[in-house]
C-alpha cells in the first residue's frame, strides 16, 4: 500500500486560508442577491398589493462537488478556470405562483444596472425532452472587497411551485437510481410534467382573469407629505403627542 504524503500543518492552514477567501465572494455576492430580491419583493406588494414570490433558496456548491463538475468537464483543476467556467458555484431558486410572475421578476432583477445578464435558458418556452420547465439565468454583479472588485458568477432559477415539486421529485428519482431510472418511471414522470404543464396554464389564467378585476382600488398617492394645509393640521392635532428630542 502506498505512503500517504505528508503535510505540514502550516500547509493546510494556507489552502483553509486560500479556500475561505475563494467562497468569500461568492458568499457576499448571494446575500447581495437575497436582500435586492427581498426589496423587491417588499416593494412589489406595497405598490401592488400582490406577492410575486413564495419563497427564495440560496446554496453555495461545495469543494468536493466543484472538483466533479471540472473534471466531468474535462478541465484542469485551476482557480482562474473553476472562476470563469463553473458558473453555478453560487445559486438561487425563486419559487412563484404563476407563469407570469416568473418573468416579471425576471425583468425586475435585470433592470437593476449592476447586475449583467450572461447567459439565459428558457426551459418554460422550451421545455427539455422529460419534461422540465425552468427559467434559468446566469448573472454577475460587482463585490466590493477591501482590496478589490470580483465579478462572481450566479444561477438564478425561477420557476412556479409546480415545476419547482416536478423537479424536486425527478431529482430524486435519477438520485436513487443513479440516473438509470426504470422506463415506467421515466414514463410516469413525462405524464405527471403535463399535467404539470395544464395546471400552471389553467392557474395562469384564473390569475389573470383575477387581475382584469381587481374589484376597488386604494388611490395611490406618490407623494404623502404634500397635503393641504388644513388637512395637515388636522393630522397633526390628532396624533399621539411625542416626546421632545433631545
Amino acid at each position: 500500500m502506498a505512503e500517504q504524503p505528508y503535510i505540514e500543518l502550516s500547509e493546510l492552514r494556507d489552502v483553509q486560508m486560500k479556500m475561505t477567501r475563494f467562497f468569500m465572494a461568492y458568499r457576499f455576492v448571494l446575500e447581495e442577491m437575497v436582500t435586492k430580491i427581498d426589496i423587491l419583493q417588499e416593494e412589489f406588494e406595497v405598490a401592488h398589493d400582490y406577492n410575486p414570490i413564495e419563497h427564495t433558496k440560496s446554496r453555495l456548491k461545495s469543494p468536493e462537488s466543484i472538483v466533479k463538475k471540472v473534471r466531468r468537464k474535462n478541465l484542469p483543476v485551476k482557480t482562474a478556470v473553476i472562476r470563469e467556467e463553473i458558473r453555478d458555484i453560487a445559486g438561487i431558486r425563486i419559487t412563484c405562483s404563476f407563469r407570469s410572475d416568473i418573468y416579471e421578476i425576471r425583468n425586475m432583477l435585470l433592470s437593476q444596472q449592476d447586475i449583467e445578464l450572461v447567459e439565459e435558458k428558457d426551459y418554460i418556452q422550451n421545455p427539455k425532452p422529460n419534461g422540465y420547465q425552468s427559467l434559468h439565468m446566469i448573472v454577475r454583479l460587482p463585490v466590493y472587497m477591501s482590496d478589490r472588485v470580483e465579478h462572481p458568477y450566479v444561477e438564478v432559477q425561477i420557476r412556479t411551485i409546480a415545476m419547482d415539486f416536478w423537479a424536486s421529485l425527478e431529482h430524486k428519482i435519477y438520485y436513487k437510481y443513479d440516473d438509470e431510472a426504470p422506463a415506467e418511471l421515466i414514463a410516469e414522470l413525462t405524464s405527471a410534467a403535463e399535467a404539470v404543464d395544464a395546471l400552471d396554464k389553467k392557474m395562469e389564467w384564473i390569475h389573470q382573469a383575477l387581475r382584469k378585476n381587481p374589484g376597488p382600488s386604494q388611490p395611490h398617492v406618490e407623494d404623502p407629505f404634500d397635503l393641504p394645509e388644513a388637512t395637515l393640521e388636522r393630522l397633526l392635532s390628532a396624533a399621539p403627542r411625542e416626546k421632545p428630542e433631545e
